[in-house]
């Protein structure tokens, strides 16, 4: 994979930073991109420290002019885009009796206009490059998008909406060697679980560390996953060994939900 090419929004840590490092140790040139100034600037500084090949973008995936503009700077850092990875998200944590529009609208801008927006802006480069090369657009969905958690409905209905986009795309941009996957996490100590343990802890009245303990409990490998278990299935669905796979939403969650 060697000068290639991978962008991969909400990189600044969590899961996106792990998919970052794992497709730079693949040799592909990385851009990193997240709406926090202060982290992604550290962890640019940090792949610049160990020598990869990296750029950093910051930018609001709710904002299709945010996404458009990160293509452009990839292109003009690296020349092309072979594989996108729409990882920027975010969760929401109530009873869908206190959901306000605005909850809503927060949720669905980030989670679904982004992965819709980053669809666009790679797809279009994409399709300017042509060749015999198959370019990627890898989307992060969840165990969300193949189950509905209580407290989570918001949360859960974006990630089963960009399952069916992840889904669509794959069918509109194969003519154009173009393929469209997503990866599903279950349980990972991220700040994205943090949050979530937290706020259900305030509902239903737990311990910290609680709701996190329920949830990956289950877990039939033993353990929550780390971003090294995500970042292993998405090296695979950006290299050639899954250029025959399309519209699939893979679930990797340590057995958690089976579909």
């Amino acid at each position: 994979m060697t000068e290639k090419v991978a962008v991969i929004t909400g990189s600044g840590d969590g899961l996106g930073k792990g998919i970052a490092q794992r497709l730079a140790q693949d040799g592909f040139r990385i851009v990193l991109s997240d709406i926090n100034a202060a982290t992604l600037e550290k962890t640019e500084a940090e792949f610049k420290s160990a020598g990869q090949a990296v750029t950093a973008f910051r930018g609001d995936v709710s904002r299709r002019e945010d996404q458009f503009a990160l293509v452009q700077h990839a292109v003009q850092a690296f020349g092309r885009i072979d594989v996108f990875v729409n990882n920027a998200g975010i969760e929401d944590v109530m009873p869908l009796d206190k959901v306000t529009a605005a909850d809503f609208d927060r949720v669905f801008g980030i989670n679904v206009k982004g992965v819709l927006f980053g669809i666009q802006a790679a797809a279009e480069q994409m399709k300017k490059q042509g060749g015999d090369r198959i370019c990627k657009i890898i989307n992060a969905a969840s165990i969300a998008a193949h189950e509905s958690y209580d407290l989570l409905g918001v949360y859960c209905a974006s990630k089963h909406a960009v399952r069916s986009l992840t889904v669509t795309a794959a069918k509109e941009l194969a003519p154009y060697k173009i393929t469209v996957n997503a990866y599903c996490p279950g349980v990972a100590g991220t700040r994205m679980w943090d949050r979530i343990d937290e706020e259900m802890a305030k509902i239903h009245g737990w311990q910290p560390g609680e709701a996190f303990k329920r949830f990956s409990s289950g877990i039939l490998m033993g353990r929550p996953q780390v971003p090294a278990d995500v970042a292993s299935l998405v090296h695979y669905l950006a290299s050639p060994d899954s250029d025959y796979m399309t519209g699939q939403a893979v679930l990797i969650d340590g057995g958690m939900v089976f579909r």
